[in-house]
């Protein structure tokens, strides 16, 4: 209870800074998201019935304008995820943990004004207070990949996504099955121009 309640209020903290629509170079990007999902095995790796509930914070920063030809023409963006409520819901009880994510790389596609998808690869460190999945390790590495859509409001951007992410302790232990989840993430944030 007390990993739903530390999410719910984490999510509704809002950014009260002002914002345009949108991004260009040298904007920052600032975001607060809920996530979660379930566990699926992937041929032979991949541990099941883990679900991951998520709550973090984003700053990103706009590194370039929109570049490329026709529908590719996107901007590239870098960001540094900080995740503070990551509860891990699998067999025996539940595991609390936190997540840093110290690279995000992300390419926004520009062509339509109100509705901007995107793609993006993260990758960062899991720490939990019991090990995840159970009996492997307590540190973990989490890359992953999503796709998704800002929805463009004014001063504030809504976005949705559909992430995959992994989690394995890369070899620390002996065993090392890995967790593949997918995953829903909603998130709303704004873009804060460069002063």
């Amino acid at each position: 209870m007390k990993c739903l309640a530390g999410a719910l209020l984490l999510f509704l903290w809002l950014p009260s800074a002002m914002a345009q629509s949108g991004a260009a170079k040298g904007d920052r990007e600032l975001e607060v998201w809920i996530g979660g999902g379930d566990s699926v095995r992937i041929g032979t790796v991949g541990v099941r019935n883990i679900a991951p509930l998520n709550v973090g914070l984003r700053y990103g920063w706009v590194l370039t304008g929109p570049h490329g030809p026709g529908i590719l023409r996107s901007e590239f963006e870098f960001a540094a995820d900080v995740v503070p409520v990551f509860c891990v819901f699998e067999p025996g009880g539940m595991a609390y943990g936190v997540v840093l994510d110290p690279f995000v790389l992300k390419w926004d596609f520009r062509q339509r004004r109100r509705v901007v998808p995107y793609f993006e690869f993260s990758g960062g460190s899991l720490f939990t207070d019991r090990d995840v999945p159970a009996g492997i390790s307590q540190i973990n590495f989490a890359s992953g990949g999503a796709i998704g859509a800002y929805f463009l409001a004014g001063k504030y951007n809504w976005s949705t996504e559909f992430r995959y992410m992994h989690i394995s302790d890369a070899g620390l232990t002996e065993s090392n099955p890995g967790v593949n989840t997918f995953q829903v993430r909603l998130a709303f944030g704004i873009f804060r121009p460069r002063k």
